[in-house]
């Protein structure tokens, strides 16, 4: 079995899946950072497939960057939070990983989903 790699944002201000987000994902290597995917979050909040799917997923280290000032920027000209970077780690090479994100424009958090 091979892993794979799935997010979902939550807009925690309105209740609602935050539809229309952009969402990088690099891979961190050796000081290194090389952009891999750009994906756009659907009305549900996830993306439409998986950010890394099985056929690319591999251990290392990755950072997801979610473009929260650009989503935000249709309530505000300027929002308080830009980009949020989230690094993680992959090491079971077989497993699901999820990084979900809870948002707002003035605090986010994150955590390994299921």
């Amino acid at each position: 079995m091979t892993g794979f790699l799935t997010t979902h944002v939550l807009d925690t201000a309105s209740g609602l899946p935050a539809a229309g987000m952009t969402v990088d994902l690099y891979c961190l290597d050796d000081g290194q950072r090389e952009h891999v995917v750009t994906m756009v979050t659907n009305g549900d909040g996830r993306t439409d497939s998986a950010i890394l799917p099985a056929d690319t997923f591999k251990t290392g280290k990755y950072e997801l960057v979610f473009q929260a000032g650009a989503y935000f920027s249709r309530i505000e000209e300027i929002s308080f939070l830009d980009d949020i970077p989230i690094r993680f780690g992959i090491n079971d090479p077989a497993s699901h990983y999820h990084v979900p994100l809870l948002v707002s424009p003035f605090s986010f958090s994150t955590y390994r989903g299921s």
